[in-house]
Formats: structure tokens, sequence, C-alpha cells
């Protein structure tokens, strides 16, 4: 059979279709709608491919980003709608209300197809700024998540007004008598939002920084920030969620002015035991004369003292009207020069042994200085290899710790007054 024959017999089919003008319709409306399914494959294949081989061209790298977003895939749908919108005039015995809402759906289906578009674009930008060195320190991934909700918002109400036949300007003027309604929903994205624009414009907040909120239970680094949440990981691995808007409702702590420093800071008391300081014996001062970290301090010291006490006339013969060095301000000389020539305890920054309120538990003698690292680990291990050091040296100036007494302690010193000797067992006299 023929070109030319199967010509002459559509015809003929399509003569005697003449006569149902629903059927007739019906089958050019079907014809149509496969037409634009065909149609729609088509671009979505030659669309991907052009997109594919453009990608692997180095300068358009951010091609890839499109394309894995489905952008070109979002955009490549719009195709059958399109064709729909414009194929139906060609459609015969199409009365003018079919046709209206014909097209109109096939609209809504473009509309709705190009907000997708645009929301993938806005993810596919996202990714290309989030290999940046801004997203280090800033996330504009609340700003995003806003546009998209916007987006979606004023979709939906293009859509149904184009399903409805009616101008979006009425269901617009709709939504003024409805703001209560909205701002009750919406509340927490309205403070969230807010909150982020704050956090971002004042530079509170970034990806990477240490913050600490107790409230929470948070204490790690943020590792993500949206509009409605701030996500922080903590040092034991936990995910804390926390809302956007707490963060300027309250307070936090964020590390991140000391890390810049490149110091952390140490600030420890010793408490030291009250019954144990005193004055420094001449054979002590010759003694510590010889150490190394103490010979300038002590001959400055006694000069200084040697000169005042000269100043004083006979009266200084008394011990009450002398001045002489102590042990325990000794021992503070000798931690803050210590201290000042350790390797690892920031020269630059502030240094300096004090002494505090004297307490129940001893005269605590603080430590106050910064390390040149503000790793974790190292600061640690900085921070006890000090306080190891201090701690053993103590007994060279006559000095010891505050403990409070132990039960074995009590023990040990009561019994003997109380019972007497003869009277402990045996297992007692064992533990004392």
């Amino acid at each position: 059979m023929d070109f030319k024959q199967l010509w002459l017999n559509a015809q003929d089919l399509w003569g005697a279709l003449e006569q149902h003008p629903f059927l007739q319709s019906g089958l050019a409306l079907m014809l149509l709608l496969v037409i634009a399914l065909v149609l729609g494959r088509v671009a979505r294949y030659l669309i991907l491919h052009a997109s594919r081989m453009l990608g692997r061209q180095p300068a358009l790298h951010w091609i890839n980003d499109f394309r894995h977003n489905k952008v070109f895939q979002r955009l490549a749908q719009m195709t059958p709608s399109l064709v729909i919108q414009f194929g139906l005039h060609l459609v015969p015995e199409l009365s003018k209300t079919a046709m209206t809402f014909l097209g109109n759906v096939a609209l809504s289906f473009t509309i709705l197809f190009l907000l997708l578009s645009v929301s993938a674009l806005l993810n596919a930008l996202l990714d290309i700024y989030a290999r940046t060195e801004h997203a280090r320190t800033r996330s504009i991934k609340g700003y995003v998540q806003l546009a998209k909700m916007v987006l979606y918002v004023f979709g939906a109400i293009i859509i149904v007004a184009t399903l409805i036949d009616r101008s979006p300007l009425l269901l617009l003027s709709g939504l003024g008598a409805m703001s209560a309604v909205i701002l009750l929903v919406y509340k927490d994205t309205l403070l969230s939002f807010v909150a982020s624009v704050q956090l971002t414009s004042n530079d509170m907040l970034r990806v990477g920084d240490w913050i600490e909120m107790p409230q929470v239970g948070a204490d790690g680094d943020v590792v993500d920030i949206t509009l409605h949440t701030v996500k922080v990981q903590n040092f034991d691995k936990t995910i804390v969620s926390i809302p956007t808007w707490r963060l300027m409702s309250e307070s936090f702590r964020n590390w991140r002015g000391m890390q810049q420093s490149g110091g952390r800071r140490i600030k420890r008391s010793l408490f030291i035991d009250a019954s144990g300081v005193r004055f420094i014996r001449d054979d002590e001062e010759e003694k510590l004369s010889q150490v190394h970290l103490l010979t300038a301090y002590m001959g400055r010291k006694k000069a200084e003292l040697k000169a005042w006490n000269e100043a004083q006339g006979n009266v200084a013969a008394m011990s009450a009207n002398r001045r002489r060095m102590t042990n325990i301000g000794t021992f503070r000389a000798y931690a803050l020069a210590y201290l000042k020539s350790h390797p690892e305890v920031q020269p630059n920054m502030t240094c300096m042994v004090r002494q505090m309120q004297t307490t129940a538990q001893g005269i605590p003698l603080e430590i106050y200085c910064f390390t040149t690292t503000t790793v974790w680990a190292d600061y640690e291990r900085i921070q006890g290899d000090i306080f190891d050091y201090l701690l053993a040296v103590l007994p060279e100036f006559g000095l010891s710790l505050y403990q409070q007494p132990s039960g074995g302690d009590l023990r040990s010193g009561l019994l003997p007054a109380v019972l007497g000797a003869s009277h402990i067992p045996e297992a007692e006299k064992h533990l004392m």
C-alpha cells in the first residue's frame, strides 16, 4: 500500500469523524497530548545532552551544578505544557470554554515547572557559593530558604488564580485580611529571619565557630546555619539544633576571638596552706639566690630591703620593724619568671601570678597567662605541664597545698588521742 492510498484513507476517516464533533475533538486532543509528550522527551534529551557537553569545558564547570540540581530537566518539563498551550487552537470543534479551561491548566503546569526551575537554580547557586572562601564564614542558606518560601507562596497564588481564571491581584488583596493569621502561623519563621539577618550582618556567628550555650546543651562547632535552626556539633559528636531566634533573644559564648588571637587563657589557682607561710631564713636566701630564675629577683629584692631597713635606723633591729622576704612572695616571683621563660606561653599577652582573697581552703595563687596555641589537646598538655611543675617545686619554698582531711587522716589523728594506743585494734594500727 503506497502513501497516496494511506493519505486517501486518512481523509476518508477524518471526513467520517466530522459527523461526530465530540469524538473528533477527543482524538485531536489525544494526538496533541502525544505530540507534546514526544516533543518533551526530545527537548529533555537535547537539553541534557547539550548541558553535559558544555559541562566538560573547564570554564563552564558551573553548568554541572545546574545539571546536578536538575535545572535543565525542570526547564525541559515545561515543553509539553507549552506545546499544548499553543496547539489548542488547532483542535477542531473545541468549545471556547474547554479551550479556556485546558489552556489555563496547561499554563498552570508551565508556571509550576518554572517555579521548580527557579528553585533548582537557587540550589545550584547555593552549591556554587559553598565552594567560595566567603562560605566558610558567612552562610546564605537562610536567605535562599526564605527566597524559596516567598517564591512558593506567590507561585501558589498565581497558579490558583490561573486555574480559576481570575486576576492574582484579587487573591493578593485578600491576604491583607489574613495578615494576622499569617503572622501567627509564620511567627517563628519571621523571628528566625530577623535573627538570621542580625547574626549575619553583625558577624556574630559563622560556620565553624566554637560556641557555648549551656541552656540548650550546646558546646561545640557550628556546622550549619539555616533559616530556622543553627546546628552545633558538640565535642562528644552529638548534634544540637538551636532555633535561630534563640541566639538573639538569649546569650551565648563565641570562642572565635580566642581562636583568632592565637592564644588560649590559663586561669587556675593553687590553694596554698596558710600554716606554711613564713619569712625566709638567711641560709634559704643564699640557696634561692642560686636559682637561675630567681637570681635577678633576689638581688633586686635584697638591695631594696636593705636600703629600706637601713633607713629605719635602730628600730629595724626589732623583727616587727624590719622588712623581710616571705616564702610565698618568693614563690610568686619564681612562678612568674617560670611562666615568662616557658616557650609555650604567649610573651605578648597578659601574664601574671596574683594572690587572691584568702578562703577557708587556703591562700589562692592564681596563674593567669595565655598559651601559644588554641588547639584543645595541646592547651591541656601545656596547662598540665605548668601545674605539674609548680606543684612539685612548692616544697622547695617550704610551702604545701591545702588539702581537706580524709577519713583516714581523721582516723589516724583522732583515734590515738581518744582511745589510747593500747585500745587500737591491730587492723587500725596497720591503716595508720
